[in-house]
């Protein structure tokens, strides 16, 4: 049931991000919204933030991947 799920939910977000890079309006893509809601582009903290918490889930995505724990 879940890998169904997760292929769903995989296809969805490629289909509505594809609709928003074609169409290029503004603040739809998945990256826009994520600048727009760390205000990456404005703020020195909303970048650290962003950075900090990136980093941190890519480590532990790594660490979860590989040794299969957590």
């Amino acid at each position: 049931m879940w890998p169904a799920i997760w292929t769903c939910w995989t296809v969805i977000f490629a289909i509505a991000e594809t609709i928003a890079l074609v169409n290029r309006r503004e603040n739809d893509t998945l990256s826009e919204t994520t600048r727009r809601l760390f205000r990456t582009r404005t703020s020195k903290v909303g970048r650290a933030a962003f950075a900090v918490g990136w980093g941190g889930f890519s480590v532990w995505f790594a660490i979860h991947i590989l040794t299969e724990t957590m």
